[in-house]
């Protein structure tokens, strides 16, 4: 009991890390991202710009979320319930996009028809969206992006669930935003015409979880 009560409650192992990089045998890729192609890459002060400006919407949304939870939704606006994952996706894209057609009739050029069109991600909607369905949301946009072809409403949406995660983020919500950059990554070295929008797109979306997401230190932001 003596002895016991002579040594230290907490011992700290003194580890020499040179040894064990001698010994490594696998190198973990912390992003798996894909470099861009030549001409593809954003310029730094581009990504910087992005980040600030994202960080002011983040901001902007977290301090009026209250008054755009109580606006009025209009009439056709119907929320799936958060497990619908069907739902979503046709809420979010549209029945056109979701069912894969790429011309519109006469008849759909007079007016906007959110059914087909998809719903903007609305303050007044996302507003009304808690943690949980955000991630799950994004979960099944990023796995129809798996998939699929990324298009002008897919991108939206993602840039604005980016928008409404909370830090420090989850362990779910962290690996599906990291999947979220490889996949970009992935079609952006697959784009062989060089379409501006589409590049600009993805590269905003790597360079939102790179520069601003995927940090050692998750802590919440400042106010």
């Amino acid at each position: 009991r003596i002895e016991a009560a002579r040594c230290p409650e907490v011992v700290v192992a003194q580890i020499d890390p040179k040894k064990l990089r001698k010994k490594q045998t696998v190198n973990v890729s912390i992003s798996g991202c894909q470099p861009a192609p030549e001409g593809y890459s954003p310029t730094l002060k581009w990504q910087q710009q992005q980040v600030a400006n994202f960080s002011a919407i983040r901001q902007s949304l977290n301090k009026h979320r209250n008054h755009w939870r109580s606006q009025h939704l209009d009439s056709n606006v119907a929320m799936p319930k958060s497990e619908d994952e069907e739902g979503w996706k046709k809420f979010c894209l549209g029945e056109r996009v979701y069912s894969e057609i790429d011309a519109l009739s006469d008849n759909e050029n007079l007016g906007i028809d959110y059914i087909k069109v998809g719903f903007p991600p609305l303050l007044s909607i996302v507003s009304r969206m808690n943690q949980a369905t955000v991630t799950s949301v994004l979960e099944y946009l990023i796995s129809w992006f798996g998939e699929k072809k990324f298009t002008p409403e897919l991108g939206r949406w993602l840039y604005a669930l980016l928008a409404c995660l909370e830090k420090p983020l989850l362990p779910e919500a962290h690996s599906l935003i990291r999947q979220l950059a490889r996949r970009c990554s992935e079609v952006r070295v697959l784009e062989e015409n060089k379409n501006e929008e589409q590049i600009s797109a993805l590269n905003l979306i790597i360079c939102l979880v790179s520069r601003y997401f995927d940090q050692r230190d998750l802590a919440d932001e400042p106010s």
